[in-house]
């Protein structure tokens, strides 16, 4: 019951309540990263959902769309603006999934939604993470974000969906809080973001 009713009614109560008292902070930021950018302050990206339904995600921009001579992106960290370093230190670009969680295509609380290219590399273990919606944030996210390492986030996010209750969400978002306070596991080791997981599946494919 909390699951298929309690839950979703949460996530669209508090995700208004959310959005209207973080209304100024949408507006300033996403002017300001218009300005900077001279381009559309928002990311859009198709990203698979529950039972991996196809949505399209909500992020301020943290990246420039810098090409090398052949036409392909940069590296993540040549990308990364100065403002984006800082709304990813402070969460505040996941803010606009405030509306994704308004619409009902993601949750507050669950396994963080990944790239469509990842589909077709997941085990029929870790596709489990796909059973419920995708969250703002998760277990895998306060158990150290994007210092995991792929193996260990699939394995947490699977927790999570065998473990779905109102205390363990209210767990997770107090944990959020705390982490957000302090910005701990933004980027993985050695990197500005964190290394696709189609790259490492393809890669121990060769060795």
């Amino acid at each position: 019951m909390y699951q298929s009713i309690v839950k979703p009614l949460l996530d669209r109560v508090l995700a208004l309540l959310l959005l209207l008292l973080t209304a100024p902070l949408l507006l300033l930021i996403s002017i300001i990263l218009a300005l900077a950018t001279k381009s559309n302050p928002l990311f859009l990206q198709r990203r698979p959902g529950q039972n991996e339904k196809l949505f399209i995600l909500l992020k301020f921009k943290s990246m420039n769309n810098k090409t090398d001579a052949s036409g392909h992106l940069l590296p993540d960290e040549l990308r990364l603006t100065k403002i984006g370093k800082l709304l990813r230190l402070t969460s505040l670009d996941e803010l606009p999934q405030l509306c994704n969680v308004l619409i009902g295509n993601m949750s507050l609380v669950g396994p963080r939604p990944l790239m469509e290219e990842y589909l077709q590399y997941y085990t029929p273990v870790q596709k489990l993470r796909h059973a419920v919606k995708p969250g703002i944030t998760g277990w895998a996210q306060v158990n150290g974000r994007n210092q995991l390492s792929w193996n260990h986030k699939f394995e947490l996010d699977n927790w999570y969906v065998k473990n779905i209750s109102f205390k363990t969400d209210l767990y997770i978002l107090w944990l959020t809080f705390l982490k957000i306070c302090n910005a701990k596991g933004v980027s993985a080791p050695g990197h500005a973001t964190m290394p696709k997981f189609s790259d490492e599946v393809k890669y121990k494919r060769t060795i």
